[in-house]
């Protein structure tokens, strides 16, 4: 697979009554109740343009029959989990695991997204037309891999997801090896708070215990929108570029 290109090349094919509908749902999900608010639409196309504008707007995709499966749903959760660049936490002990890891980015878009699918996991989602999605929207340069690997240059752990603007919007991880996702976090917080713009954000969709630990906070989804308004007036960045000259992980505080 080649490198995504820079900057990413504007899908053809907007709808502005698809952006409508989605405007519409997350209207409606301010008075819905509990967790059914948290989704602003139903059904629609994986196209690369109907997905990227629900990133613009505040949604993503995620089918809401079992393992991922249609009809596909439109999250917007009521609380979201963001990290602030160059707030995550590292414990002790996965200072001294980041050690033994080496990050790239893009290398190997496909590989991480399917292990991120993999059928063995619990909670699977990620189906074939989601991963063949992502795979386009990857060679038009919106979405990314993150791909970490241990002393043997063996994929032990990753993450992908989508960079619009100064939002980075992620998808899924995964771990073959003991804090090789977090590892993926680390290296993901120093890439797209290189340049110091305050207004950039990294969206996790929920705060689970897992993240937790590294800093994820939960914020009701006004204040994510509000949020996501001034990251997207953030210039893009070329991830791919920023991790060739650095070293994410030895970056990291207290790690070299």
């Amino acid at each position: 697979m080649s490198p995504a290109p820079f900057p990413p090349v504007e899908p053809a094919g907007g709808s502005a009554l698809w952006a409508g509908y989605l405007r519409a749902g997350l209207e409606a999900a301010e008075t819905a109740p509990g967790d059914i608010g948290d989704v602003v639409g139903i059904g629609g196309r994986l196209d690369p343009a109907s997905v990227v504008t629900a990133y613009r707007l505040g949604a993503f995709p995620m089918g809401l029959g079992e393992g991922g499966t249609p009809p596909m749903g439109w999250w917007s959760p009521t609380w979201r989990g963001v990290l602030r660049p160059g707030h995550v936490h590292i414990s002790r002990s996965l200072r001294r695991s980041l050690r033994r890891f080496t990050v790239t980015v893009d290398e190997d878009f496909a590989g991480v997204v399917a292990a991120c699918a993999d059928p063995g996991r619990d909670g699977r989602w990620i189906t074939d037309d989601v991963a063949a999605a992502y795979t386009q929207l990857h060679e038009l340069g919106w979405a990314h891999s993150v791909e970490v690997r241990d002393e043997d240059s063996t994929l032990v752990g990753g993450l992908y997801g989508l960079a619009v603007g100064g939002l980075f919007a992620g998808e899924s991880m995964f771990h073959h090896a003991t804090d090789a996702s977090k590892a993926a976090v680390v290296a993901l917080d120093r890439i797209v708070g290189a340049d110091g713009d305050p207004r950039r954000i990294i969206d996790v969709q929920w705060r689970t215990p897992h993240l937790g630990t590294l800093g994820i906070e939960e914020i009701h989804r006004r204040e994510y929108l509000a949020r996501l308004a001034a990251a997207l007036q953030a210039p893009a960045l070329d991830l791919r570029s920023v991790a060739a000259v650095s070293d994410p992980l030895r970056s990291a505080p207290g790690t070299a």
